[in-house]
């Protein structure tokens, strides 16, 4: 199979790109420069004509939180009409596409893990954005496969946010700070990308279209994650607890955006480990600590 990756330099599409060239296929892993969905002409000339994919995945997304509030018209550019571009192109090229979206198209006030069927409340401009995105998915491309995920770490850095993950950052702070603050009032799923690349081609291979929640399993708070973290390394500091308000900042993130994969377990198909699993098998690559 010839497989199209869009974003494939990203943290979460390269990992795409080396599950999909390890199994033998085809595989062309596009930058920014390379596509930029946006322009909806040459996503078109590139999906329906120069490339001829058997499959398109779709990484790309303006992820910025802070810079998506401040440029709303960008953030909708990218994430809603650009995702409408690809779907468009896969829908005339007649091939499925699999769209990555997000947990903050939830609002936190759950007390449960959210499953697909639970109703979206975004709360910033960046979650309202990858929701049209879905929306708009769904509306073009009849094979679609909507895959929302959260809180991404892996061996690749995230090209979006120029910045450490989070287990990098909390490693580089406990070295060159005398404590490490962690908020302990946001609980999510930390994700390990080197697994969710393989239960998205899992997913792609066997799955029915529609939405689906794929992130490691159970949850923790940032704070539960960055001791865990501290555990695993053996890295002595002092961790301190404290809450979102000390951040200031100006963009409302929910408190609870935890995931329940229930499509995936539902068909048999739910591959992803505990995030406490995938958490010691990042730290046991070359130089993680």
């Amino acid at each position: 199979m010839k497989i199209v990756v869009i974003g494939g330099d990203g943290q979460l599409g390269v990992e795409i790109c080396r599950v999909y060239t390890a199994a033998g296929h085809d595989v062309r892993g596009l930058t920014q420069e390379d596509l930029e969905v946006r322009h909806a002409t040459r996503v078109w000339q590139r999906i329906t004509g120069e490339l001829t994919p058997d499959l398109v995945i779709n990484t790309a997304a303006a992820h910025d939180l802070p810079e998506c509030e401040r440029r709303p018209d960008w953030a909708f550019s990218v994430n809603a009409n650009g995702a409408r571009n690809v779907a468009l192109a896969c829908q005339a090229r007649g091939v499925p596409l699999v769209h990555l979206s997000t947990d903050y198209v939830f609002g936190g006030d759950h007390d449960r893990p959210y499953a697909e069927t639970d109703l979206p409340r975004p709360l910033s401009v960046y979650g309202a954005s990858k929701l049209a995105g879905e929306h708009l998915v769904a509306a073009e491309c009849e094979r679609h496969f909507i895959v929302r995920t959260a809180a991404l770490y892996g061996p690749t850095p995230c090209k979006g946010k120029n910045s450490p993950n989070f287990v990098q950052l909390m490693l580089r702070l406990a070295r060159t700070q005398p404590e490490v603050r962690v908020v302990t009032d946001e609980v999510t799923t930390p994700t390990y990308t080197v697994a969710l690349a393989q239960q998205i081609k899992l997913l792609a291979e066997k799955s029915r279209p529609g939405l689906y929640h794929a992130t490691c399993q159970g949850q923790c708070s940032w704070y539960e994650f960055a001791q865990t973290i501290f555990e695993e390394t053996k890295t002595h500091t002092t961790l301190v607890q404290t809450t979102s308000k000390t951040f200031q900042s100006t963009v409302k993130r929910p408190n609870y955006s935890v995931l329940d994969n229930y499509n995936l377990r539902n068909q048999e198909l739910d591959i992803m480990p505990t995030w406490q699993e995938a958490l010691k098998e990042y730290l046991r690559l070359p130089a993680r600590q």
